[in-house]
C-alpha cells in the first residue's frame, strides 16, 4: 500500500478541492479527506464515486454527499458533553456565551447545537449570544472582549474550536474576571492544557486525531476489499478537567479509554 499526503499549504478550500480533482484524475484507489461544505465538493465525490474510487471523510464530515464513510469526532455529541459539563461543574444562576469557529461550518453548527440541547431543561443555565471567531486566537479574543462589553453579566464561556478557549482566557485574563468566569473549551493545543493547569480554562472537550488517521486509513482499505461499512464510524470525544492531568500520551493518541 502507498500512502502520499498532499494539500494547501494553508487553508485555502479552491486548493483543496483542485487537489481532490487531481487525485480523482490520477485513478487513485481511494481518498481521505475532510469534508467541505460546498456543492463543488458533493460534484467530486460523485465524480470519485463513478470512476469507483471511494471517499472517507475525516475529522469534517458532507453528509449530503455520497462519501462512503465518515471517520471522526460526533460534533453533535461533543457539544452535548460540553452542556452536560457545565451543568455539573457549575451552581447557581449561568449567563453563557458561545464563541464559535464559524457560523455556517456543519461541525461547527453540531457543537453548538449539541451544547443547546444539554442544557435546554436547565433553567439555571442560559445562552446570552454566539459570535464567531473565524478559527483564529485573535477572532476568539476579539468576540470575547465584545462580548465582556455587552454582556456584563456573562459567567461563562464555551469555544467550540481549538483556539477559541485560549483566546478567551487571555481576555479573561488581562481583565482579571477569573475568579468570576467560567470557561470550558475545545482541543488539547498545551497553551489550553496550561490554562487547565493554573485554572484558568475549567474543562476542554478533548478528540482523538490519530485514531482518526489510523481507523479512516482502515476503513479505506476495507472499502477496497468491498466490504459494506456503516457510514458513521465516530471517534472517541471526552471532557477533560484539571484533576485528569498529566494526560496519558498513550491514550490521547489513540488508544483504548479506560
Amino acid at each position: 500500500m502507498y500512502l502520499e499526503y498532499l494539500g494547501p499549504k494553508q487553508a485555502n478550500t479552491a486548493e483543496h478541492l483542485k487537489t481532490i480533482d487531481m487525485a480523482i484524475a490520477g485513478r487513485v484507489d481511494g481518498i481521505i479527506t475532510q469534508g467541505i461544505g460546498e456543492e463543488q465538493f458533493n460534484h467530486l465525490v460523485t465524480k470519485a464515486k463513478e470512476k469507483s474510487i471511494p471517499i472517507v471523510t475525516i475529522d469534517t464530515d458532507a453528509p449530503e454527499s455520497e462519501r462512503a464513510v465518515y471517520v471522526g469526532t460526533d460534533n453533535y455529541y461533543s457539544g452535548f458533553i460540553a452542556g452536560k459539563a457545565i451543568i455539573n461543574d457549575t451552581t447557581g444562576r449561568q449567563h453563557v456565551a458561545i464563541v464559535t469557529g464559524r457560523h455556517d461550518a456543519p461541525h461547527q453548527k453540531l457543537r453548538v447545537q449539541g451544547f443547546m440541547d444539554a442544557i435546554a431543561t436547565e433553567k439555571r443555565i442560559s445562552v446570552l449570544t454566539v459570535e464567531e471567531s473565524n478559527i483564529t486566537e485573535i477572532g476568539a479574543s476579539e468576540a470575547a472582549h465584545k462580548i465582556l462589553k455587552q454582556y456584563p453579566s456573562v459567567t461563562a464561556f464555551y469555544g467550540t474550536s481549538a483556539l477559541d478557549g485560549i483566546g478567551i482566557a487571555k481576555v479573561v485574563s488581562n481583565l482579571k474576571a477569573e475568579d468570576n468566569i467560567y470557561i470550558i473549551g475545545f482541543d488539547i493545543l498545551s497553551e489550553t492544557l496550561e490554562y487547565i493547569e493554573n485554572g484558568l480554562i475549567e474543562a476542554t472537550v478533548v478528540q482523538f486525531p490519530y485514531q482518526m488517521g489510523y481507523e479512516s486509513v482502515e476503513r479505506l482499505i476495507q472499502l477496497n476489499e468491498g466490504k459494506e461499512l456503516q457510514p458513521l464510524q465516530h471517534t472517541d470525544t471526552k471532557i477533560v478537567h484539571k484533576e485528569d492531568l498529566p494526560l496519558d500520551p498513550a491514550t490521547m493518541s489513540g488508544g483504548q479509554q479506560p
